[in-house]
């Protein structure tokens, strides 16, 4: 039961891993190359859509390796384990305290209302995403070697 736990646990966290990655360095490299404000609106789309996705995703992961912690605390991948669960808390207080309250502001923009500096805001939540995703990455990584 432990390996199937395990392996469920390294496939979902797996997969955010890589939908946070390409968010990161091929989607919104995609939307700012558009022309005009496709770009702009269609960030505000997907901060709506994976606004409302990537919460459950991460606190889920969490669960997971939290019960793969704890069934697993005698294996010797349990260290690895915990220490990609404290990532997994990182990446969360991260995202609460960096990178939402500027999603939040920023899937309500239109061209007509956007904010003067919406693109230095962008940009700041684009240099927090890549923070983020370094310490996914790493739990990711961690989950892996422990399997």
């Amino acid at each position: 039961m432990l390996n199937a736990l395990e392996v469920f646990t390294v496939v979902v966290v797996g997969v955010m891993v890589g939908v946070e990655f390409a968010v990161a360095f091929v989607l919104n490299r995609i939307l700012d190359a558009l022309p005009d404000d496709s770009g702009q609106l269609g960030r505000a789309h997907g901060g709506r859509m994976l606004g409302a996705v990537m919460p459950v995703w991460y606190v889920g992961s969490l669960v997971l390796v939290a019960v793969w912690a704890v069934t697993g605390w005698r294996d010797p991948g349990a260290g690895l384990v915990v220490t990609a669960g404290a990532l997994l808390v990182l990446s969360v207080i991260m995202s609460i305290l960096l990178l939402v309250p500027i999603n939040n502001r920023s899937k309500t923009w239109t061209p007509e209302n956007r904010p003067a500096d919406w693109k230095q805001q962008i940009n700041r939540w684009d240099r927090f995403h890549y923070g983020r995703v370094a310490v996914i990455i790493a739990a990711f990584a961690l989950l892996a070697a422990a399997h």
